[in-house]
């Protein structure tokens, strides 16, 4: 990541205007937390990236909100 990029909200939406994907940018790549949504609305996916890597614990959801499953990327140390 570049010294002095901008963070940015970053916002994808599908093709019937529901979001898809909110997270964070700096530099126009994935850094922080970020979220997938299936057009229903409910959460898919939700982790972390670091330097536009997925990092840190992944956990995909259900419908209900439910976890289904939790994948470790990269160093785990310090996330909940």
């Amino acid at each position: 990541m570049s010294k002095g990029a901008k963070k940015k909200k970053y916002i994808k939406y599908h093709n019937d205007g529901t979001p898809w994907a909110k997270g964070t940018t700096v530099g126009g790549v994935p850094q922080g937390y970020w979220e997938w949504f299936r057009k229903d609305g409910s959460r898919m996916r939700s982790g972390y990236f670091t330097d536009g890597q997925q990092s840190g614990k992944w956990t995909t959801y259900d419908r209900k909100g439910k976890v289904v499953k939790v994948t470790a990327f990269g160093a785990t140390k310090g996330r909940k």
